[in-house]
């Protein structure tokens, strides 16, 4: 099976690309099913109900998060009812799910959403939730597995995929919002420490620069805003399973005003 996995969407212009390009990025690449992490996708800051609906019609399957799960709180109505993930790390209180089992074409996924230590909101052992998660899944039929690890460490990720190569299918990072370029199959397993994300690409993480320059000037808090016109960017990796493990790989980038790239990744 193909897997697409499509990181962190954000505000109107990473909709926008999504919209503008998904559909015909499937059927080119005969991707089964898409996943993408969706927790800045309305205005930046958080997954509004009429977001999450419009992204399910885009073609996105399952949607993962992060610290910005929470920014609406209008989320909480539907993370029980609809294929949208919260950090499994979080405390067993915290309403929605972090891991999921989903079944493409005969074939059982697991889908798991961690979260990170450092620089992060307050949450359990990324490092010993995973092993819990990955039991969870293959526990209810999961053969293949996938983690987005949104997390702000680039260390972080990749111990967690050294621990974890060889069990898992792939572990893609997300938070950062700056793609890497050390995507690899080791022993199975597909890694690449960010995707980067999908949306404003000329301002500083998806933002208008003005905010956080000042920021970083005056120490002071401005708030961040989505450019009404800027340069876009749809960032997607597509992986192939067969069984348990990861045989190729690849991350697309496509630009309003440039033409597309294609990166394959590195067999070890």
């Amino acid at each position: 099976m193909k897997i697409g996995f499509i990181g962190d969407v954000v505000g109107k212009p990473g909709r926008d690309m999504i919209n503008s390009h998904l559909k015909a990025l499937r059927e080119e690449f005969e991707v089964d099913f898409v996943i993408a992490n969706t927790e800045n996708a309305s205005h930046g800051f958080g997954l509004s109900i009429k977001n999450a609906n419009e992204l399910f019609g885009m073609g996105i399957d399952v949607m993962t998060g992060g610290n910005h799960t929470w920014d609406r709180k209008e989320i909480v109505e539907i993370l029980n009812v609809l294929p949208i993930l919260r950090p499994y790390n979080l405390p067993l209180s915290v309403a929605g799910r972090g891991a999921i089992t989903v079944d493409i074409n005969g074939r059982k996924l697991g889908i798991i959403n961690l979260m990170g230590h450092f620089s992060m909101p307050m949450c359990d052992n990324p490092f010993i939730k995973a092993k819990e998660a990955v039991a969870f899944v293959k526990e209810q039929g999961a053969e293949a597995v996938f983690i987005d690890f949104h997390a702000e460490s680039t260390s972080e990720k990749a111990a967690l995929f050294a621990m974890l190569k060889g069990e898992i299918s792939a572990l893609i990072g997300t938070h950062t919002h700056v793609g890497t370029d050390d995507s690899k199959i080791d022993k199975g397993t597909f890694f690449l420490s960010d995707i980067g994300l999908s949306g404003c690409r000329d301002g500083v993480i998806g933002v208008d620069k003005e905010a956080p320059l000042n920021r970083f000037l005056t120490g002071l808090p401005f708030a961040f805003e989505i450019p009404k016109s800027c340069k876009k960017i749809f960032q997607m990796a597509v992986f192939e399973i067969e069984g348990k493990n990861c045989v190729d790989a690849f991350k697309i980038k496509i630009y309003d005003d440039k033409p597309r790239e294609i990166t394959r990744a590195l067999h070890e």
